[in-house]
């Protein structure tokens, strides 16, 4: 974990109220994150959480604020954001909720969220070896990245940025041990999902016969699903998603029972890596349902 300067002796949690919420958590978290713990005196998981979340205040020092709420004190301010059980806890960034999650969660859990939202001076190392790539400057800039992700290895976003970069360069083997190395807490995290796929495309694609070929192969048998699923391999690394996805769409529609399913679980994958809030997987996960159905 990144080791924080000492700082003088302060109070990193505190009761909030009504009062002086906007102050002490909507105002404060233009600063620093600012953590707030809606609990009650008779929750058992409350009493669970709480020592947790104090630990981790004062360990963090002054890189987050801890504001705690009791709810049967603070009716307002729990109906004010919705809190319908407890513990219920929100992070709040620039005035804004940014994370939030329920339960008395592990510490490690709270961390990989907490870390997310904290800036580090490793983040800003990083942003300038980021602009030195996108100025050219690449086998240094990646070099310099892993100095970095050296100095402070718990910090799984520049992990992550770093994979994410080393599967564009073609570093493969790289990528994949430094997917394999994130921390447990962040093995199903969306972003790293997304390179997996990614990962495993890029490799199909460097098996199969280039692109060209396939498509002679299709001109030719138009049926030859293994020629199908092989283009739409390389189509998707090649940055042409939809007419990936309409290559796999057909094979489901066609020839469902394919590698053994693999169009389908193909389609799933590339959903994942493109991320709900893309147009073009809500329009083909809904071709999909059609398709199955």
């Amino acid at each position: 974990m990144l080791q924080y300067q000492e700082k003088p002796l302060m109070n990193y949690h505190f009761d909030v109220t009504a009062e002086d919420f906007a102050t002490r958590v909507i105002d404060a978290s233009h600063q620093q994150p600012v953590l707030v713990d809606f609990w009650a005196t008779w929750c058992g998981p409350c009493q669970t959480l709480l020592p947790v979340l104090t630990q981790l205040a004062e360990s963090y020092q002054g890189a987050f604020l801890l504001a705690k709420v009791e709810i049967d004190q603070q009716p307002t301010l729990a109906q004010q954001f919705g809190v319908r059980s407890v513990p219920t806890v929100k992070l709040f960034r620039n005035g804004q909720i940014v994370d939030e999650f329920m339960g008395a969660l592990p510490e490690g859990q709270i961390r990989a969220i907490l870390d997310k939202h904290i800036v580090k001076a490793s983040d800003a190392a990083m942003q300038q070896a980021l602009q030195r790539y996108e100025q050219g400057a690449t086998e240094a800039a990646l070099a310099e990245m892993e100095e970095i992700l050296d100095a402070d290895p718990d910090n799984a976003n520049n992990a992550l940025i770093y994979a994410g970069l080393l599967l564009q360069e073609g570093h493969l083997e790289k990528a994949r041990q430094w997917l394999d190395a994130l921390p447990a807490t962040l093995r199903d995290d969306p972003r790293a999902t997304a390179l997996r796929a990614r990962l495993e495309f890029v490799q199909l694609a460097g098996t199969a016969p280039d692109a060209d070929r396939l498509q002679t192969i299709l001109a030719n048998e138009p049926g030859n699903s293994e020629a199908r699923y092989q283009l739409a391999i390389h189509r998707l690394v090649q940055g042409r998603d939809e007419a990936a996805l309409e290559d796999l769409l057909y094979l489901v529609k066609h020839d469902r029972n394919y590698g053994d399913d693999a169009a389908r679980k193909a389609l799933l994958k590339i959903f994942a890596m493109l991320g709900d809030e893309h147009e073009l997987v809500a329009r083909y996960r809904r071709q999909l349902a059609m398709a199955l159905h």
